[in-house]
């Protein structure tokens, strides 16, 4: 059997090593655009903020491919998919048989509509080469522009702060984080970053950048220009599928996958941040790219890849990160639409240290931001991910001292 696996993050790499574990003989090759050994994406902003060092990046050691016995194709892109003639194309001319193919191609940074955008110092924020060649300019700079305010920028705004950059963060929304939490969650995170010395502006975005080879100025969508000379663009990712041909393979925002992570074309499987499935809170197909959706897709699709039936109920989108002094947990659904069908509860918010926020479907938690006090995310995580009925009040999960045993009455 020959698998080609397109991608070395960690879906890629775990769908490799299950595929390994129930097939002995398969042939194994995988192609990434990155020659460095599989690493942690998350980390790279640590690197970034010098809590870490790149050494410490690698999440598997410098003999896996040999280890696995995998053929490793780096340093080269995938240019396209034969589905009927089951073959890859590489863009150095060369072509790649299998007989089960996955795509992990993961994301790409999500572009941005600007003039100047060709100036230098003006960087994304999603490989470990992208944090290598900040690092080398950042000791010539002074102020940096982040722009967007989810997880991306908020991690490079930190890091440049931790290296004494003066640091003004552009969020085309009301408040930091619009994707992961609320309106009120919103309003402490932002809080919270002001009173640490970040520079926030809300409702803006970029319109142009000046520069004589370097980036020295922005012009913003309110008229006015602000000058810097390093620039972050952290506005999201989009699934890397370009090479993918949409006449035989079912997309949407991402690849459409089954519960056995297998498109809509026999034989050829999807995983991780470049994957479109069922969303267990949303009740609705959903690109969850994050790095545990990643592992679990990763093994699934391996298990199925190489013959063995499992199937994976749905994705969860779920986030648990420090903002400065608060500790913050986002799960599913955290705002859903304005109908009947929906019961929201809540308590705290700004000027009180904490916020719980709780959102039902009928009496099923289909969702929660918590700030503060998050001791308790992993049962509100089971409830989610197991669609368990409450048979409690639901005020009762508002409680601080709430606990798995009050679900037992």
């Amino acid at each position: 059997m020959k698998y080609v696996i397109l991608g070395n993050g960690i879906a890629g790499v775990c769908a490799a090593e299950m595929i390994r574990q129930l097939d002995p003989e398969g042939r194994i090759t995988m192609v990434a655009d990155e020659t460095f050994r599989p690493y942690s994406r998350p980390m790279i902003s640590m690197v970034l903020a010098g809590q870490v060092t790149s050494d410490q990046l690698p999440i598997r050691s410098k003999s896996f491919y040999e280890n696995v016995r995998i053929a490793p194709v780096l340093g080269n892109r995938v240019s396209g998919i034969d589905v009927d003639q089951k073959s890859v194309m590489i863009d150095n001319g060369t072509s790649l048989p299998f007989d089960r193919l996955l795509i992990a191609t993961g994301a790409d940074p999500r572009p941005i509509k600007a003039e100047g955008l060709d100036l230098k110092n003006i960087f994304f924020m999603r490989t470990a080469a992208h944090i290598r060649n900040m690092l080398a300019v950042i000791p010539q700079t002074q102020k940096a522009l982040v722009l967007g305010g989810g997880l991306v920028g908020f991690k490079a705004a930190y890091g440049l702060l931790q290296r004494g950059l003066d640091v003004t963060m552009l969020i085309t929304s009301g408040y930091p984080l619009s994707m992961q939490v609320d309106n009120t969650a919103g309003e402490m995170i932002l809080d919270e970053l002001r009173d640490y010395g970040l520079k926030v502006r809300v409702g803006i975005s970029v319109e142009a950048f000046d520069g004589n080879g370097s980036v020295s100025g922005a012009h913003l969508s309110d008229g006015s220009l602000t000058s810097c000379d390093l620039v972050v663009v952290g506005k999201g990712v989009l699934p890397a599928l370009s090479f993918v041909p949409r006449d035989k393979i079912d997309i949407d925002l991402g690849i459409l996958v089954n519960e056995q992570m297998e498109t809509s074309s026999v034989g050829i499987f999807a995983a991780g941040d470049v994957a479109e499935l069922v969303d267990i809170s949303r009740k609705t197909r959903w690109v969850n790219a994050i790095w545990p959706e990643a592992v679990n897709q990763g093994r699934i699709a391996g298990t199925n890849m190489a013959g063995r039936r499992m199937s994976y109920p749905g994705s969860l989108s779920r986030n648990v990160l420090r903002i400065l002094n608060l500790d913050v947990m986002t799960i599913g659904q955290v705002n859903p639409p304005d109908t009947s069908e929906y019961d929201v509860i809540s308590t705290g918010g700004p000027g009180r240290g904490t916020y719980r926020k709780l959102v039902f479907r009928k009496n099923i938690l289909t969702g929660a931001v918590l700030i503060n006090d998050i001791e308790q995310g992993g049962i509100f995580m089971g409830l989610i991910q197991n669609e368990i009925p409450l048979n409690v009040p639901k005020e009762v999960l508002l409680q601080p001292s709430f606990n798995f045993k009050q679900l037992m009455v």
